[in-house]
């Protein structure tokens, strides 16, 4: 079988190889496969963990930005005269994500020595974070 080469200018091997990669076959999706609560748990731990943050360091920020305004006193006075039902969504908006990654956290670190690794004691561990969560939700909205 013959080979047919082809000077080619530098510039059209990038649309040779962009022409290639159209014609490949793409890999499955995370869509395709059953939800599990070993990657949805990893996947909302990391969710929590970047809209804490995010919360935490956008404060810090105000605060630095107009202390006057973001102390302590004022922080109180204004959420004092928020309607209950705001400071109950308020406070479960806080203390859920809080408490989850608190919880899946202790979770991995027992995966990282060696714990709860079988498929069975991870679910096991994965129920009792998603437990310990609601029960420590509750007693801290009812603090």
């Amino acid at each position: 079988r013959g080979v047919q080469i082809q000077s080619l200018p530098p510039s059209s091997s990038q649309a040779i190889l962009n022409k290639q990669r159209l014609l490949r076959p793409s890999s499955p999706h995370f869509t395709i496969y059953q939800p599990q609560l070993t990657w949805i748990s990893s996947i909302a731990n990391r969710f929590a963990g970047v809209g804490l943050s995010v919360l935490m360091y956008s404060y810090f920020l105000a605060y630095l930005a107009s202390p006057g305004t973001f102390d302590s006193a004022h922080v109180l006075e204004v959420i004092s005269g928020l309607p209950e039902a705001v400071k109950y969504s308020a406070k479960v908006i806080l203390a859920a994500p809080f408490a989850f990654h608190s919880f899946n956290g202790i979770r991995h670190l027992s995966w990282d020595v060696g714990k709860f690794l079988t498929l069975k004691s991870s679910y096991q561990a994965g129920y009792a974070v998603l437990a310990a969560t609601a029960v420590s939700t509750v007693a801290l909205v009812l603090l």
